[in-house]
């Protein structure tokens, strides 16, 4: 298991979905490996040059908190990868889950899930690998993916949350 969620056969990063159409678009994208950028130790794909620059100028804003694992079962106190079609937008950043049910929990429960999942991760990421699998992810406790800055939720106004399970072409229209 490693700190960022990566597809178990291509090792892409959330099973290579553009990270920055989620926040461009009604739903994401796939990437395609002609646009592929390698950040946090593991490839990301992009849908076209545009996006994978923009991704490189700012990865921490468009990548997926807690490097995509579920922010319910972190704050439940357990790991597991977050689903790139399930997920929402709080506060302008993007958090997975395992599943519908765990995104509708956070839903009605926002702030209380992002302060204890954000308190949790430290502890759980401990046993994760980080990048390029040459490090437990504690050893990069105080450094971002990319070496610069910590890896933590932020705390965020209950409101401005955008929901979306793409796998069933469903969406909330967006909680505002």
């Amino acid at each position: 298991v490693t700190t960022i969620v990566t597809d178990p056969l291509t090792g892409v990063a959330i099973d290579g979905f553009d990270p920055v159409s989620y926040f461009t678009g009604t739903e994401p994208v796939q990437g395609l490996p002609d646009y592929e950028y390698e950040w946090g130790g593991v490839p990301w794909y992009f849908a076209n040059a545009a996006n994978r620059d923009i991704f490189i100028r700012a990865p921490e804003v468009y990548a997926p908190q807690f490097g995509g694992h579920c922010l319910m079962s972190l704050s439940r106190g357990y790991l597991s990868d977050g689903k790139p079609r399930l997920y929402a937008i709080e506060a302008m950043k993007l958090y997975f889950f395992y599943s519908a049910a765990n995104r509708e929990a956070f839903l009605l429960a926002k702030g209380q899930a992002l302060t204890t999942a954000e308190a949790n991760w430290p502890g759980l990421a401990v046993d994760l690998l980080g990048p390029a699998a040459e490090a437990p992810a504690a050893d990069l406790a105080g450094a971002n993916l990319d070496g610069t800055e910590g890896l933590v939720a932020p705390d965020a106004p209950e409101d401005n949350v955008e929901a979306t399970d793409s796998s069933s072409g469903t969406s909330d229209g967006g909680i505002h």
